[in-house]
């Protein structure tokens, strides 16, 4: 299993930024892929970025690019999302997530517990 533990939420201006972090334990040595998702109030769950472990390839929601930059330290165990230019609309609970070798699933299978961030107009 892995462990995922999120954090750097919080509250900010429109044209703020943020780095949210996310560190990983347990079987790292498992880890495909590591992704960023949100969820805003009443709205469903979309991806937001996703970064290869092996390699560091990143991958975007087409809104987001330009803004969000998803990066790791592999050696750390740490996956990061610069956020800047902030948007009132950015605002939602930021999870990260694991895909792994031999996973219960296909796909995202480990998620961490969440940071909420806020951007205030």
């Amino acid at each position: 299993q892995v462990q995922l533990v999120e954090s750097g939420g919080g509250l900010v201006q429109a044209g703020g930024s943020l780095r949210l972090s996310c560190a990983a334990s347990g079987r790292t040595f498992s880890i495909i892929t590591m992704g960023w998702f949100r969820q805003a109030p009443g709205k469903e769950r979309e991806f937001v970025a996703g970064v290869r472990w092996s390699g560091g390839f990143t991958f975007y929601a087409d809104s987001l690019k330009g803004r969000f930059t998803a990066s790791k330290d592999n050696v750390k165990s740490m996956v990061y999302l610069q956020m800047n230019n902030l948007k009132p609309e950015d605002t939602a609970v930021y999870y990260c997530a694991a895909d792994v070798h031999g996973g219960p699933s296909i796909g995202y299978n480990y998620w961490g517990q969440g940071t909420q961030v806020t951007v205030s107009s």
